[in-house]
């Protein structure tokens, strides 16, 4: 799936192909870990929904790493010696759909990472294998400037802690409901984006 596809998509196409995505690669292995990519981001999404965030929220932990399927470059792999920048691929894909939250949580997430890794002195410690070695490649913890200039972001609360979800998402075994849960949930965010907000007990 490359950026290609992005032009035949619209707002009563966009959910289906999310989904077809996740059927149809979310079996890959995900940077390492010890989950697939589809588990990784339903893992991600469940926990944001047990602690009851907002839909918004859960959307965007859900989809913080499309990017990965749909990248021309390719996936990262822990031989990379340069980052691929999923990030960006992921919310040019999004970007004429998803509120402006959902696309700064994933955009900024990789940045959101070198962020906390500047603040909090506990979360290194908590990083994968995987997620330290792409950290050197995304620029490692930011400078000053950079921190002064990431918290200007309005969704800067919620950028973080969809990072968090992100890197709680790697548990083996972890049960989580399958994309069509989340389905109704998109196309719910997808239709407030365009201004309209439809009775949930129809979808």
């Amino acid at each position: 799936m490359t950026m290609s596809n992005k032009g035949a998509l619209a707002r009563e196409t966009i959910v289906a192909f999310l989904g077809d995505i996740f059927r149809r690669r979310g079996g890959e292995e995900y940077l390492g870990e010890p989950v697939t990519m589809a588990e990784h981001m339903l893992q991600g999404a469940h926990l944001a929904e047990l602690q009851g965030e907002d839909e918004i929220i859960v959307v965007a932990a859900l989809l913080h790493d499309i990017g990965h399927f749909t990248s021309e470059f390719g996936m990262f792999s822990m031989e990379d010696t340069h980052d691929k920048h999923h990030e960006e691929a992921g919310a040019e894909v999004l970007d004429a759909f998803f509120p402006s939250l959902v696309i700064d949580c994933v955009r900024l997430h990789v940045a959101a990472k070198r962020y906390i890794c500047a603040t909090d002195p506990t979360y290194f410690s908590e990083l994968s294998a995987a997620s330290i070695h792409s950290l050197k490649l995304q620029g490692g913890p930011m400078n000053p400037d950079e921190i002064a200039s990431f918290e200007k972001n309005p969704n800067v609360k919620e950028i973080v802690r969809v990072r968090r979800f992100d890197d709680a998402g790697k548990v083996a075994g972890l049960m989580t409901p399958n994309f069509d849960h989340y389905a109704p949930m998109i196309q719910r965010t997808v239709d407030k984006h365009f201004g309209t907000d439809p009775d949930s007990a129809t979808m």
